[in-house]
């Protein structure tokens, strides 16, 4: 069956416009009579939850978090992408567009990035007016920076403070509705259930994570801004809450998940350090503008540097290869993260990697600290180096810093039409949450972009549309599908609860961590996705009968939270293998063997995989079902990928 992706008529830079203004409107004396439900409040969610407050809806606002001010967007170093070209650098909405669809691989919708790039320039005139103190010139202007996969500098940042920056915003924003009373607010809680009626999300089930209440709640509409699932994978730059179960859920009550095998892998990561870790940590890919990556020349060079025979300023510049500038000239370190990332496990597959265990690559400051000197970079990137030294002991002012590639960001989520509604009616995705921006590789600086694109800009509008076409009628809050769902969802719990077995549930996660990284990571073939896929099966079938839970439902309890959410990524990652088995072909940062050019690079097949791939749940261990979108280009050319 292919997809209706609802894309407007007529040419791309007026598809925008012209829809907003098709749209059904809600009348202002209406909008009091509409409740939303909002899963998730970092930049999409708080954004959404204040922007549609603002325009009087009724929002019911919910976290798992104590604080809206947790949500894992406050970790986003970076910075934002946006079209202004304020360095008068040849900038422009469409070659933002253009670097985006390109850096995604020719996998992402044109309508929908076109508009994010459009949106974009708005994001900083709203957040400047917020008072996010975004980095200045010397004459007060905003300041610009580049980011990888672009040849212009479009990124504003406050140091490598932007997510939490810009959150802060947001959840000012936010909180004056709370205080308004037109958001009411429930942390503590998570959502593990959607309610259905007719076919139309009516509300979620939801348990106090304090208490173990579990309880329904109804609204016209439910949004859900819940995140990636890169934990997945159990080591990742994600907050170690960040998980997948609101939208899994929600892809067991039909709404369709799409690219779940497309996982960003981020090249600037401090590197893995031993079993002990439950998480690893980003270094911002803003580095990379005065950082230089290199690594030995030779094995032998690598192998005195792994026993600390030398140090890495003892290698001479004869022995260094600087292998991004060498490959790629017109890019150089500022590659798209895939190619960064790909490369730097080149280096390590080699035995040219550094560090203890040979998983690492250098990134250097030596030159730009002779260039500018040590004030300036430290003016531009202290607090990341602060971050570096007290994570590692080492220096990055005098030695280079290690990095390694890590799991980051998933570009796959549920998929969401135009409008950013899934295929169940009355049932939203916004933010890292949908599939529906950055195709195989999200650039850096872009996920700030699309969160608060959506939720500033997008879905005011668009939910207006479905709020209008329903009508202001209440919810039946006493309908049967409220408590017919309830009891489900305690029926389930009560199912991880009499799990008495001798493994515990992060000894499971660290076990399909390894699966995911191993077969389902960086680079993937045919036999190790087959393999990865009854193993997870097996890992599934053992979780249910081996593993223990302690403590009920009536009390805090972590352990059934955990439960939960991993038995969730268990399914997720067997849809994710079969998604990656699926998809013969290389693109972006899903790398199949199989599938490469004589150079080594990602080798995309046109022909038969420019598609997004939307699974349907069809019940336990039943085959998902395959729908395809059809990905039309009109305003770019498909063509093989260059950054040399």
């Amino acid at each position: 069956m292919g997809l209706d992706a609802k894309i407007p008529q007529g040419p791309l830079a007026e598809k925008w416009s012209k829809h907003k203004f098709n749209l059904k409107l809600v009348n202002p004396a209406n909008k009091r009579k509409y409740d939303v439900i909002i899963v998730g409040t970092g930049l999409a969610g708080a954004s959404a939850a204040a922007s549609l407050a603002e325009l009087g809806y009724n929002v019911k606002a919910f976290c798992f978090q104590d604080s809206p001010r947790r949500a894992h967007s406050i970790a986003a170093q970076g910075g934002i992408n946006a079209a202004k070209n304020y360095q008068n650098d040849g900038d422009s909405v469409y070659r933002l567009f253009y670097d985006t669809i390109k850096g995604g691989d020719y996998r992402a919708r044109e309508s929908n990035v076109h508009r994010l790039a459009e949106v974009s320039v708005n994001i900083i005139d709203q957040c400047v007016a917020q008072g996010v103190p975004f980095a200045r010139e010397y004459g007060g202007l905003l300041d610009n920076r580049s980011f990888g996969g672009s040849q212009v500098s479009r990124t504003f940042y406050a140091r490598g403070q932007t997510g939490q920056q810009l959150l802060l915003g947001a959840y000012s924003a936010l909180n004056r509705q709370i205080n308004l009373g037109k958001v009411k607010m429930y942390t503590r809680t998570e959502m593990l259930d959607v309610v259905t009626i007719d076919g139309h999300a009516k509300g979620i089930v939801t348990r106090n994570l304090i208490t173990g209440a579990i309880e329904t709640h109804a609204g016209h509409a439910v949004l859900l801004a819940t995140g990636g699932y890169g934990n997945v994978f159990y080591l990742s730059t994600n907050a170690i809450g960040s998980n997948v179960t609101a939208a899994w859920r929600a892809h067991k009550r039909g709404a369709f998940f799409a690219n779940p095998c497309y996982t960003q892998i981020h090249p600037t990561c401090i590197p893995v350090t031993g079993d002990h870790q439950s998480k690893l940590t980003l270094m911002s890919e803003s580095l990379r503008n005065d950082g230089r990556v290199w690594a030995p020349k030779t094995v032998e060079i690598a192998k005195q540097l792994q026993t600390k025979q030398i140090t890495a300023a003892q290698v001479k510049e004869e022995d260094r290869d600087y292998f991004l500038e060498r490959k790629y000239p017109s890019f150089g370190n500022l590659v798209p993260r895939d190619v960064a990332s790909r490369n730097a496990k080149e280096m390590s597959d080699e035995g040219r990697g550094v560090g203890t265990t040979g998983l690492a690559v250098y990134l250097d400051f030596a030159e730009a600290i002779q260039r500018m000197g040590e004030d300036t970079v430290r003016a531009k990137y202290g607090n990341l180096f602060d971050m570096y030294y007290q994570i590692t002991d080492e220096n990055p002012y005098k030695q280079p810093m290690r990095i390694y590639p890590a799991v980051h960001y998933t570009m796959g989520g549920l998929w969401v039409d135009y409008n950013l509604s899934t295929n169940v009616p009355g049932l939203y995705a916004m933010g890292e949450c949908n599939f529906s921006d950055h195709g195989a590789n999200r650039l850096g600086a872009s996920a700030l972009m699309q969160g608060l694109s959506d939720g500033y800009f997008v879905i005011p509008y668009t939910l207006g549309d479905y709020l209008a076409t329903i009508g202001p009628k209440p919810v039946d809050k006493n309908h049967p599908a409220f408590e017919k769902t309830k009891q489900e969802v305690i029926a389930y719990n009560n199912k991880l609860l009499s799990l008495k077995g001798n493994k515990t549930v992060v000894e499971y996660h660290r076990e399909l961590g390894h699966i995911m990284w191993e077969y389902c990571g960086m680079a993937r073939t045919e036999e190790g996705l087959t393999k990865a896929k009854a193993m997870i099966k097996e890992l599934k079938a053992d979780f249910w009968k081996n593993a223990i839970l302690t403590g009920g439902n009536d009390e805090v309890n972590a352990a059934l939270e955990r439960a939960g959410r991993v038995a969730d990524f268990i399914e997720l990652g067997e849809l994710m293998v079969t998604d990656a088995l699926n998809r013969r072909e290389s693109c972006g940062g899903h790398f199949r063997l199989e599938s490469q050019t004589e150079e080594g690079e990602a080798l995309r097949n046109d022909e038969e995989y420019a598609y997004v791939a939307a699974w349907e749940f069809k019940g336990e261990n039943v085959e998902e079902e395959l729908h395809k979108e059809e990905l039309v280009f009109e305003n770019v050319k498909l063509t093989q990928r260059s950054y040399k």
